[in-house]
C-alpha cells in the first residue's frame, strides 16, 4: 500500500490509507482514542476504536513516538471538524499500529513560538527545536525560495556553477579559516570567504552569467548576528553596466517578495554614499516611514563609495569593498576611463579615488554588495601595492588571476547577497539564526555537537602541527 501524506487524506474518502509520521498529541475518551499524527505536511487526526486490535496498543502513545498507521479515511462527524487544519474535515480510523520509536519526555517545549526559551537550550537541542511549527515554516520557505531564485536567474541564461571549497588563503578582509594539508605539510587550504576569484575566472573563461548559492566562511570577531560560516546568493556578468546590475536586483527582489510576501510594501531608493553620510549619518540608512511597520521593506542601493581609507591602527589603506573592485575616477564632475589617468592616481593619490562599488541596503541593513571588476592587471596589481603589498607578495598570492588577465578578460561586475539576513528580515525575525537548519551561537559555537573541540595528538602530528601553551 503506497504512503499517503496526512494533509492528502481527503483525497481517499472511504478508502484506506498508509500513514507514517510523529504522533503529536493523544486525548483519551475510554472506549475511542483520538491522536494526531504530523508528517512532512502537516496533521490529520487518527481514531483507534476499543473493538479495534491496535486500541490497546495506542493507549501507550507518548508524545512524539514514530508510528505506521493503517486505516479507512471517514468524514469528521458534524461538530468535530477543525477548519484549522487542511485534513480537519477527515479522520482515519486505524486498524493496524506499530510504534517504530518510543519517545521519552522532551528536555525542551516545542510547542509555540519558543522565543521565550534561552537560545542556548534550543540550540543544544536543535533536532528538537526545528519541529517547531515557526522554524518549519521557516526553512520551507527558504527551500521555495531558492527554487524560484534559481527558476528566475536561468530563464535569464545565468549558469549556475560551483566553485571550490578548499581554496587559497588570499587577502579579502576578515580572517580565513585554515585547513592544513597532510600531504603538502606546512602547507594550507583556506576556505573561501566568497568565491571572488573563481567567478572572475569564471568570466575569463566566457561564461558571461553565473550564479551560485553557495556557503562562505570567515574567521571574524564575535558578534551577535554574525555566523561563520553562511549562505550567499552570487551573481557574476560579464559586458555589464552598474545600472544594469542594480536593475536585475531590482528584479529579482520585487518578483520574490510579490511571489511570497504579497502583503508587503516595497519602494527601492537610491543614495550615493556622500548623500547618505551626509545626510543620515550611516552608509546603511533605514528608509521606512514607519519604523515599527514590519511589513515595509525600504531597499536602498547606495553606491559612489571612496575606493580605499586609511587604518589608523594598521597605519595603511584599506579597500572599503576588496581590492578586485575598478576604481572610479572623477574630474570636474565627470568620470575618466582612461587607465593611465587612473594608475597615476592610484600611484600619487590614492585617497581622492572613488570606486565602482555599490551596497543593497534593507531597513536599516546591508544585505548585500557588489561592485563593477578591475580587469587590468596592472590596475590590479597597483591597487594591491596600495595597499602594502609587495611585488613578491602579489606574486605568491595573485599569479592565478594576473596570469588569466593576460588572455583576454571580458569587463564585469557582479553582486553577493546574504539570504540569511534577507530572509530574516521577510520573515520578521530576530537573528539570521532562526533561518539557519543547525547555526552557530553568538559565540561561534555549535552547543549541540560541542565544537570547536579538541582533537587527539596523532591527529595533530599526523598534520605536523604542534599546539602552543
Amino acid at each position: 500500500m503506497q504512503r499517503i501524506f496526512a494533509t492528502k487524506i481527503g483525497n481517499y474518502l472511504g478508502k484506506e490509507v498508509h500513514l507514517f509520521g510523529f504522533i503529536i498529541s493523544r486525548r483519551n475518551h475510554g472506549s475511542v482514542i483520538f491522536a494526531d499524527l504530523k508528517d512532512l505536511t502537516g496533521v490529520c487526526q487518527v481514531v483507534f476504536l476499543k473493538n479495534k486490535n491496535c486500541f490497546k496498543l495506542s493507549k501507550t502513545f507518548n508524545d512524539w513516538d514514530v508510528v505506521e498507521i493503517k486505516g479507512k479515511v471517514n468524514l469528521r462527524p458534524k461538530g468535530n471538524q477543525n477548519p484549522e487544519i487542511e485534513s480537519g474535515s477527515y479522520e482515519v480510523e486505524a486498524d493496524f499500529l506499530k510504534i517504530l520509536s518510543k519517545a521519552e519526555n522532551l528536555p525542551i517545549s516545542v510547542d509555540g513560538d519558543g522565543y521565550q526559551i534561552s537560545e542556548e537550550l534550543r540550540l543544544k537541542y536543535r533536532y528538537l527545536d526545528l519541529r517547531r511549527e515557526r522554524l518549519q515554516k521557516n526553512l520551507k520557505l527558504r527551500h521555495k525560495s531558492f527554487n524560484f531564485i534559481r527558476e528566475y536567474l536561468s530563464k535569464k541564461n545565468f549558469i549556475e556553477i560551483e566553485t571550490p571549497i578548499l581554496s587559497k588563503s588570499t587577502p579579502e578582509g576578515a580572517r580565513d579559516y585554515l585547513i592544513p594539508s597532510r600531504i603538502y605539510p606546512g602547507n594550507f587550504f583556506a576556505l573561501p570567504q566568497s568565491p571572488q576569484q573563481y567567478k572572475q575566472l569564471l568570466m575569463v573563461a566566457g561564461f558571461e552569467k553565473y550564479f551560485q548559492i553557495t556557503h562562505c566562511f570567515r574567521d571574524e570577531d564575535l558578534r551577535g548576528d554574525r555566523q561563520p560560516e553562511f549562505t550567499q546568493l552570487d551573481l557574476e556578468i560579464s559586458f555589464v553596466s552598474q545600472n544594469e546590475i542594480l536593475e536585475l536586483v531590482k528584479d529579482l527582489l520585487s518578483n520574490l517578495i510579490k511571489k511570497f510576501f504579497p502583503e508587503k510594501k516595497v519602494w527601492f531608493s537610491k543614495l550615493s554614499y556622500q548623500e547618505a553620510i551626509k545626510k543620515y549619518h550611516t552608509d546603511k540608512p533605514d528608509l521606512r516611514k514607519n519604523k515599527n511597520d514590519k511589513d515595509e521593506l525600504a531597499f536602498c542601493f547606495i553606491d559612489n563609495f571612496p575606493m580605499f581609507e586609511w587604518d589608523k591602527k594598521e597605519k595603511r589603506y584599506q579597500t572599503l569593498h576588496h581590492p578586485f573592485t575598478m576604481p572610479k575616477l572623477v574630474k570636474n564632475g565627470k568620470i575618466v576611463e582612461d587607465k593611465i589617468e587612473i594608475l597615476n592616481s592610484l600611484k600619487k593619490q590614492p585617497e581622492k579615488l572613488l570606486s565602482w562599488q555599490y551596497d543593497v541596503v534593507l531597513n536599516g541593513e546591508e544585505i548585500g554588495g557588489g561592485s563593477i571588476r578591475s580587469n587590468d592587471a596592472k590596475i590590479l596589481i597597483s591597487v594591491f601595492e596600495v595597499l602594502g603589498y609587495s611585488k613578491k607578495e602579489i606574486n605568491e598570492k595573485f599569479s592565478h588571476l594576473i596570469e588569466a588577465f593576460k588572455y583576454g578578460v571580458p569587463p564585469h561586475g557582479g553582486i553577493a547577497f546574504g539570504v540569511d539576513r534577507i530572509l530574516a528580515i521577510l520573515l520578521n525575525e530576530p537573528s539570521i539564526r532562526e533561518v539557519i537548519a543547525f547555526p552557530k551561537s553568538g559565540k561561534a559555537v555549535d552547543l549541540m555537537t560541542k565544537s570547536p573541540s579538541k582533537v587527539e595528538k596523532e591527529q595533530l602530528n599526523e598534520l605536523y602541527l604542534k599546539l602552543k601553551k
